[in-house]
């Protein structure tokens, strides 16, 4: 494995349009990731996963950190090879050359992103009213969508402004929600130093009649794996990375190293303290904890650092969506007006104008409880066809140094991540008909783009 000095800033695509700003050292990257990781997922999905799998809630949490390390090292071997924005589809786009293929990759991981953070959004509204002890109806459903339409425009208001104050706010909000999980491993450490907790749930396993363990655990991976996801939004940044092929390799493992570290200390102390079925029950499992392990803790302030941190995701998941567009607009996959950079804030404003409304929508309609599993297959299929494409990009040297995986490790990934998407791993059914409405929405709009690139010659390139 090798990375040395950066390849040269690559000259932008559209004649005219001015180049993304190079500004995230490797400190601000670091935080991007590790506040990318450590979302909305730790903070509502601990007890989901607990429902899974009992009280060896830890394990699914360290296998899914095992598979987006496996996946990780496939994403440094193309971001160092390749260093611009669009992550995922550019390298699908590269290596298969199929404007089907690269759209549908490009649209699932928009649709992660967008609806993470429309359940961001949504999520901030609800402990916007916890925090602030509003009365119960504040939890009406037009309430909680009106802040969250406020909050979303919000989010917009800072990607525009530029990735400078982006990031700045994101190393806010990241050092916030690190703050709380760190919060919940040291009530953990208090409770059980003075003899509190049961440590003895940790070897537990909630199994159901007639299934295995095995499958359980896979279940439970299978979950856990959204909390894990957020890794590879970095990618899309690479433009606005400096020394991108020097820094990536390094900066994403230590990330991702702490990130699963406290995952797993966060999940120990949970179910040490609380039950593994009260801790399924609702979705504030976090809060339960501070209240078991530390009764006299104001849960409001709990309440504000969730926010906060639901807030971060919000952020990062939009910036990642419109760099994502703007990217594929370059590489002429998309129509070329969604590359446009404002040359005032040189940020790319119609990326960040289109997600916004798409996350309006999708805040004002859908009911995006249900989501969460979806996101995780829709990225694992993803993450599946980034490995492949890392070894068949094996065939297309470049002239500068970067980052290079052994073969094993994309092989692996790819394996690991088709069967946490396959029903093999025991994922939820309901799983499989979100994501085949979305993708068959995704197809009509490939269709549709198609046709109307067809009319303007240039704007998509042809397989």
């Amino acid at each position: 494995m090798t990375s040395s000095v950066s390849a040269s800033d690559s000259d932008s695509d559209s004649a005219g349009e001015p180049e993304l700003n190079r500004v995230i050292g490797p400190a601000l990257l670091l935080l991007f990731v590790v506040g990318d990781i450590l979302g909305t997922g730790v903070y509502a999905l601990t007890g989901k996963v607990a429902n899974e799998v009992g009280g060896a809630v830890w394990l699914p949490f360290l296998l899914a950190f095992a598979v987006a390390l496996l996946t990780a090292f496939s994403y440094l071997e193309l971001v160092t090879k390749y260093p611009k924005a669009a992550g995922a589809a550019l390298y699908t786009h590269k290596a298969f050359g199929l404007h089907f293929l690269t759209f549908m990759v490009t649209y699932a991981v928009m649709c992660s992103g967008l609806t993470s953070a429309s359940s961001a959004s949504k999520a901030f509204a609800g402990n916007f009213g916890s925090a602030f002890d509003l009365s119960p109806g504040f939890s009406s459903g037009f309430a909680v969508t009106a802040v969250a339409l406020g909050f979303i425009t919000l989010v917009a208001v800072v990607n525009f402004r530029g990735v400078g104050e982006s990031v700045k706010a994101n190393v806010v909000l990241t050092c916030v929600e690190l703050t709380g999980l760190l919060i919940i491993i040291g009530i953990g450490a208090w409770a059980l130093g003075g003899g509190d907790g049961d440590l003895s749930r940790l070897t537990d396993f909630n199994t159901p009649p007639g299934e295995s363990v095995v499958l359980s655990v896979t279940a439970g991976t299978a979950l856990a794996f959204f909390a894990m996801v957020g890794f590879e939004d970095s990618v899309n940044m690479a433009e606005e990375t400096r020394d991108p092929v020097r820094n990536f390799p390094r900066v994403m493992l230590l990330g991702l190293c702490v990130t699963g570290v406290i995952y797993v200390l966060v999940a120990i102390s949970a179910v040490a303290l609380v039950a593994p079925a009260e801790l399924g029950e609702g979705d504030t499992p976090l809060l339960k904890v501070v209240a078991a392990g530390a009764p006299g803790f104001p849960l409001s302030v709990f309440a504000f650092i969730t926010m906060f941190a639901v807030a971060n995701s919000a952020l990062i998941n939009m910036m990642m969506a419109s760099r994502l567009l703007y990217g594929m607009a370059r590489e002429r996959v998309l129509p070329s007006v969604l590359g446009r950079v404002h040359r005032g804030r040189r940020t790319p404003w119609v990326g960040i104008a289109i997600t916004t409304v798409i996350a309006f929508g999708l805040i004002w309609f859908a009911d995006l409880t249900a989501l969460g599993g979806t996101t995780a297959l829709l990225l694992l299929c993803v993450f599946a066809v980034v490995n492949v494409a890392c070894l068949v990009l094996r065939r297309d040297p470049v002239e500068h140094r970067h980052f290079r995986a052994p073969t094993v490790i994309p092989v692996l990934g790819a394996a690991a991540c088709a069967f946490l998407a396959s029903p093999l791993s025991g994922r939820a059914t309901a799983d499989y008909r979100v994501a085949g409405v979305l993708l068959l929405i995704g197809v009509a709009l490939w269709v549709l783009t198609y046709a109307v690139n067809r009319f303007v010659p240039g704007t998509v390139s042809r397989p």
